[in-house]
Protein backbone atom coordinates (compact mmCIF):
# COMPACT_ATOMS: atom_id res chain seq x y z
CA UNK A 1 0.00 0.00 0.00
CA UNK A 2 2.80 2.38 0.91
CA UNK A 3 4.65 1.62 -2.32
CA UNK A 4 1.48 2.27 -4.33
CA UNK A 5 1.02 5.60 -2.55
CA UNK A 6 4.58 6.60 -3.40
CA UNK A 7 4.00 5.77 -7.06
CA UNK A 8 0.87 7.91 -7.09
CA UNK A 9 2.76 10.81 -5.51
CA UNK A 10 5.53 10.45 -8.08
CA UNK A 11 3.04 10.59 -10.93
CA UNK A 12 1.13 13.57 -9.52
CA UNK A 13 4.29 15.60 -9.00
CA UNK A 14 5.61 14.68 -12.44
CA UNK A 15 2.40 15.93 -14.04
CA UNK A 16 3.29 19.53 -13.13
CA UNK A 17 4.44 21.32 -16.33
CA UNK A 18 7.76 23.13 -16.63
CA UNK A 19 9.46 25.21 -19.29
CA UNK A 20 12.41 23.83 -21.33
CA UNK A 21 15.91 25.12 -20.67
CA UNK A 22 16.67 28.51 -22.15
CA UNK A 23 19.67 30.82 -22.54
CA UNK A 24 22.94 29.52 -21.10
CA UNK A 25 21.20 26.40 -19.78
CA UNK A 26 20.11 25.47 -23.30
CA UNK A 27 23.72 25.20 -24.46
CA UNK A 28 23.94 21.77 -22.87
CA UNK A 29 21.46 20.49 -25.49
CA UNK A 30 23.74 21.38 -28.38
CA UNK A 31 27.15 20.23 -27.16
CA UNK A 32 27.38 16.46 -27.44
CA UNK A 33 26.35 13.77 -25.01
CA UNK A 34 25.04 14.84 -21.62
CA UNK A 35 25.42 13.01 -18.33
CA UNK A 36 23.88 13.59 -14.92
CA UNK A 37 25.10 12.68 -11.44
CA UNK A 38 22.46 12.67 -8.70
CA UNK A 39 23.08 12.64 -4.96
CA UNK A 40 20.00 11.01 -3.43
CA UNK A 41 18.92 12.07 0.05
CA UNK A 42 16.38 13.83 2.24
CA UNK A 43 16.13 17.58 1.87
CA UNK A 44 16.93 19.34 5.13
CA UNK A 45 18.72 16.27 6.49
CA UNK A 46 22.15 16.71 4.95
CA UNK A 47 24.87 15.03 6.99
CA UNK A 48 22.82 11.93 7.84
CA UNK A 49 23.67 8.44 6.66
CA UNK A 50 20.65 8.34 4.36
CA UNK A 51 21.86 11.50 2.61
CA UNK A 52 25.46 10.40 2.07
CA UNK A 53 24.82 10.65 -1.68
CA UNK A 54 24.42 14.41 -1.26
CA UNK A 55 27.72 14.56 0.63
CA UNK A 56 29.44 12.74 -2.24
CA UNK A 57 27.99 15.20 -4.73
CA UNK A 58 29.26 18.11 -2.63
CA UNK A 59 32.74 16.56 -2.68
CA UNK A 60 32.48 16.09 -6.46
CA UNK A 61 31.53 19.74 -6.97
CA UNK A 62 34.49 20.79 -4.82
CA UNK A 63 36.87 18.57 -6.83
CA UNK A 64 35.60 20.14 -10.06
CA UNK A 65 36.03 23.65 -8.61
CA UNK A 66 32.34 24.51 -8.95
CA UNK A 67 31.16 24.21 -5.34
CA UNK A 68 30.07 27.85 -5.35
CA UNK A 69 27.78 27.36 -8.35
CA UNK A 70 24.91 25.47 -6.75
CA UNK A 71 21.61 27.16 -7.51
CA UNK A 72 18.04 26.27 -6.74
CA UNK A 73 15.92 25.23 -9.71
CA UNK A 74 12.24 25.15 -8.84
CA UNK A 75 11.38 23.61 -12.19
CA UNK A 76 13.20 20.42 -11.26
CA UNK A 77 12.71 20.61 -7.49
CA UNK A 78 16.40 20.57 -6.76
CA UNK A 79 19.78 22.27 -6.70
CA UNK A 80 21.75 22.12 -9.93
CA UNK A 81 25.22 22.74 -11.34
CA UNK A 82 25.94 22.45 -15.06
CA UNK A 83 29.63 21.78 -15.61
CA UNK A 84 32.04 20.03 -17.94
CA UNK A 85 34.35 17.09 -17.34
CA UNK A 86 36.87 16.46 -20.14
CA UNK A 87 34.57 17.80 -22.85
CA UNK A 88 31.56 15.95 -21.44
CA UNK A 89 28.67 18.13 -20.30
CA UNK A 90 27.62 17.06 -16.80
CA UNK A 91 24.62 18.05 -14.70
CA UNK A 92 24.97 17.70 -10.94
CA UNK A 93 21.65 17.37 -9.12
CA UNK A 94 20.70 17.41 -5.44
CA UNK A 95 16.93 16.84 -5.16
CA UNK A 96 15.08 19.12 -2.73
CA UNK A 97 12.47 16.48 -1.98
CA UNK A 98 12.06 13.62 0.46
CA UNK A 99 14.01 10.50 -0.45
CA UNK A 100 10.88 8.52 -1.39
CA UNK A 101 10.07 10.98 -4.20
CA UNK A 102 13.60 11.92 -5.30
CA UNK A 103 12.78 10.40 -8.67
CA UNK A 104 10.49 13.32 -9.48
CA UNK A 105 13.45 15.73 -9.44
CA UNK A 106 15.61 13.28 -11.40
CA UNK A 107 13.03 12.78 -14.15
CA UNK A 108 12.33 16.52 -14.42
CA UNK A 109 16.03 17.36 -14.63
CA UNK A 110 16.64 14.62 -17.19
CA UNK A 111 13.86 16.04 -19.32
CA UNK A 112 14.93 19.65 -18.95
CA UNK A 113 18.60 19.04 -19.74
CA UNK A 114 18.15 16.30 -22.32
CA UNK A 115 19.84 13.49 -20.38
CA UNK A 116 18.99 9.89 -21.25
CA UNK A 117 18.34 7.44 -18.37
CA UNK A 118 21.39 5.37 -19.32
CA UNK A 119 23.51 8.50 -18.76
CA UNK A 120 22.24 9.05 -15.22
CA UNK A 121 24.42 8.02 -12.28
CA UNK A 122 22.63 7.72 -8.92
CA UNK A 123 24.73 8.03 -5.76
CA UNK A 124 23.02 6.61 -2.67
CA UNK A 125 23.52 4.95 0.71
CA UNK A 126 23.69 1.16 0.98
CA UNK A 127 22.76 -0.65 4.20
CA UNK A 128 24.19 -3.99 3.11
CA UNK A 129 27.71 -2.61 2.66
CA UNK A 130 29.91 -1.46 5.56
CA UNK A 131 31.11 2.10 5.81
CA UNK A 132 34.21 2.35 3.61
CA UNK A 133 32.85 0.10 0.87
CA UNK A 134 31.65 1.56 -2.45
CA UNK A 135 30.18 -0.52 -5.25
CA UNK A 136 29.16 0.34 -8.81
CA UNK A 137 25.91 -1.32 -9.89
CA UNK A 138 24.91 -1.36 -13.55
CA UNK A 139 21.14 -0.99 -13.49
CA UNK A 140 18.75 -3.59 -12.13
CA UNK A 141 16.32 -3.56 -9.23
CA UNK A 142 16.20 -0.94 -6.48
CA UNK A 143 17.17 -3.59 -3.88
CA UNK A 144 14.77 -2.06 -1.37
CA UNK A 145 16.08 1.50 -1.62
CA UNK A 146 13.10 3.86 -1.79
CA UNK A 147 14.99 6.68 -3.48
CA UNK A 148 16.22 4.41 -6.26
CA UNK A 149 12.74 2.88 -6.57
CA UNK A 150 11.31 6.39 -7.06
CA UNK A 151 13.84 7.04 -9.83
CA UNK A 152 12.94 3.76 -11.54
CA UNK A 153 9.23 4.61 -11.35
CA UNK A 154 9.64 8.15 -12.66
CA UNK A 155 12.12 7.38 -15.45
CA UNK A 156 10.20 4.19 -16.27
CA UNK A 157 13.41 2.18 -16.58
CA UNK A 158 16.06 0.64 -14.33
CA UNK A 159 19.08 1.15 -16.59
CA UNK A 160 20.60 3.92 -14.44
CA UNK A 161 24.12 3.39 -13.14
CA UNK A 162 24.39 3.48 -9.33
CA UNK A 163 27.21 4.14 -6.91
CA UNK A 164 26.21 2.37 -3.70
CA UNK A 165 28.01 3.92 -0.73
CA UNK A 166 28.08 1.64 2.30
CA UNK A 167 26.74 2.91 5.62
CA UNK A 168 26.42 -0.46 7.36
CA UNK A 169 23.51 -1.88 9.29
CA UNK A 170 22.57 -0.73 12.81
CA UNK A 171 23.95 -2.54 15.81
CA UNK A 172 22.02 -3.74 18.83
CA UNK A 173 18.36 -2.77 19.02
CA UNK A 174 18.67 0.39 16.94
CA UNK A 175 16.01 0.42 14.23
CA UNK A 176 16.98 0.77 10.58
CA UNK A 177 14.98 3.98 10.27
CA UNK A 178 16.73 5.59 13.22
CA UNK A 179 20.09 4.40 11.95
CA UNK A 180 19.78 5.85 8.45
CA UNK A 181 18.40 9.17 9.71
CA UNK A 182 21.19 9.64 12.26
CA UNK A 183 24.52 11.36 11.72
CA UNK A 184 27.90 9.69 11.50
CA UNK A 185 29.88 9.42 14.74
CA UNK A 186 33.20 11.21 15.13
CA UNK A 187 35.05 7.94 14.46
CA UNK A 188 32.94 7.22 11.39
CA UNK A 189 33.56 10.74 10.14
CA UNK A 190 37.25 9.93 9.82
CA UNK A 191 36.40 7.02 7.51
CA UNK A 192 33.80 9.11 5.67
CA UNK A 193 36.42 11.62 4.55
CA UNK A 194 38.23 8.84 2.70
CA UNK A 195 34.93 7.48 1.37
CA UNK A 196 34.06 10.83 -0.19
CA UNK A 197 37.44 11.07 -1.88
CA UNK A 198 37.27 7.53 -3.28
CA UNK A 199 33.65 7.96 -4.35
CA UNK A 200 34.56 11.05 -6.37
CA UNK A 201 37.39 9.08 -7.99
CA UNK A 202 34.92 6.38 -9.03
CA UNK A 203 32.43 8.91 -10.41
CA UNK A 204 35.08 10.67 -12.48
CA UNK A 205 36.23 7.33 -13.90
CA UNK A 206 32.65 6.76 -15.07
CA UNK A 207 32.26 10.24 -16.52
CA UNK A 208 35.54 10.31 -18.43
CA UNK A 209 35.70 7.79 -21.32
CA UNK A 210 39.48 7.33 -21.13
CA UNK A 211 39.50 6.86 -17.38
CA UNK A 212 36.45 4.60 -17.61
CA UNK A 213 38.24 2.23 -20.01
CA UNK A 214 41.27 2.07 -17.71
CA UNK A 215 39.03 1.52 -14.70
CA UNK A 216 37.06 -1.30 -16.34
CA UNK A 217 40.21 -3.11 -17.50
CA UNK A 218 41.95 -2.80 -14.15
CA UNK A 219 38.89 -3.91 -12.16
CA UNK A 220 37.46 -6.56 -14.50
CA UNK A 221 38.33 -9.31 -12.05
CA UNK A 222 36.73 -7.55 -9.05
CA UNK A 223 34.05 -5.13 -10.25
CA UNK A 224 32.20 -5.31 -6.92
CA UNK A 225 35.08 -4.23 -4.70
CA UNK A 226 35.97 -0.84 -3.35
CA UNK A 227 39.11 1.07 -4.34
CA UNK A 228 40.46 0.44 -0.85
CA UNK A 229 39.85 -3.30 -1.28
CA UNK A 230 41.68 -3.23 -4.60
CA UNK A 231 44.70 -1.57 -3.06
CA UNK A 232 44.73 -4.12 -0.23
CA UNK A 233 44.65 -6.98 -2.74
CA UNK A 234 47.53 -5.46 -4.67
CA UNK A 235 49.50 -5.05 -1.45
CA UNK A 236 48.95 -8.71 -0.58
CA UNK A 237 50.23 -9.75 -4.02
CA UNK A 238 53.35 -7.66 -3.47
CA UNK A 239 53.90 -9.28 -0.07
CA UNK A 240 53.62 -12.75 -1.61
CA UNK A 241 56.14 -11.76 -4.27
CA UNK A 242 58.56 -10.52 -1.61
CA UNK A 243 58.22 -13.71 0.43
CA UNK A 244 58.91 -15.76 -2.71
CA UNK A 245 62.20 -13.96 -3.41
CA UNK A 246 63.83 -12.88 -0.10
CA UNK A 247 67.21 -12.51 -1.75
CA UNK A 248 65.93 -9.87 -4.09
CA UNK A 249 64.29 -8.04 -1.19
CA UNK A 250 67.46 -7.91 0.83
CA UNK A 251 69.44 -6.76 -2.19
CA UNK A 252 67.02 -3.99 -2.93
CA UNK A 253 67.04 -2.94 0.73
CA UNK A 254 70.84 -2.62 0.70
CA UNK A 255 70.78 -0.50 -2.46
Amino acid sequence: MRRLLMRVMNRVLLSEPFSPAMGAEAEIHTQGRRKMVVGLGNTGMEGTRHSVGMAVLGALAARLGVADRWRGDRQVSGEVIVSEVQQTRVVLLRPKLLMNINGVAVAKAAGKYGVQPEDVLLVHDELDKPLGKMVIKHGGSARGHNGVRSCVDCLETDVMLRLRVGIGRPSGKTSVERHVLSRFSSEEQKVLDSVLTQSVDIILSQLCPEDSQQSSSSSSSSSSSSPAGGRQAAQKRKERERSASPAQDSASAQS
